[in-house]
């Protein structure tokens, strides 16, 4: 196995790692009240991400040289993504579920932004394609992603409007 499909094979074990963890989040969110909003969105997720992860492993091959500057900045983004995660706690899962009686986190990341995961993916998005070489799938994902995050942080701040 290649150090390319090496990454790869990490990133989707490190995806599926969360949607494990998210699942374990909305169960318990769910059980003291949490209500989902903007269901309708959250397939396309899958299908952007889960495309994502697919045209990279599909244009990586044993030949495929990493670019460790473009990879580092990856390993960086997973330091903001685990902030991210940690602040949030048991609050953190990939749907849009809202407790009405639970404060909006201020803590880590979210001291300055609303939305800082949504940062991380958004640069995860272009930089991962770019450590491959593999610009058409950073700009074509970014583009979808950045068309679905902009209908999602609508979602998200209208639902936690009354919260702020």
């Amino acid at each position: 196995m290649t150090a390319a499909w090496i990454v790869l094979a990490l990133v989707a074990a490190q995806r599926l790692t969360e949607l494990t963890l998210s699942r374990h989040n909305e169960a318990w969110l769910r059980a003291r009240g949490g209500v989902e909003v903007g269901a309708g969105h959250y397939p396309l997720f899958f299908l952007v991400h889960g495309g994502w992860l697919a045209a990279l492993a599909l244009s990586v091959s044993p030949e495929t040289r990493i670019n460790w500057w473009w990879l580092a900045v990856f390993a960086l983004l997973q330091i903001g993504r685990a902030w991210v995660l940690a602040s949030l706690g048991r609050y953190w899962c990939t749907r849009i579920i809202t407790l009405a009686d639970a404060p909006l986190i201020t803590a880590g990341p979210y001291r300055w932004l609303r939305h800082p995961n949504y940062l991380v993916v958004i640069a995860e998005v272009a930089v991962l394609p770019l450590a491959f070489s593999a610009l058409g799938i950073a700009i074509t994902f970014s583009i979808l992603n950045a068309l679905l995050l902009s209908h999602r942080i609508r979602v998200e701040n209208a639902a936690l409007q009354d919260r702020r």
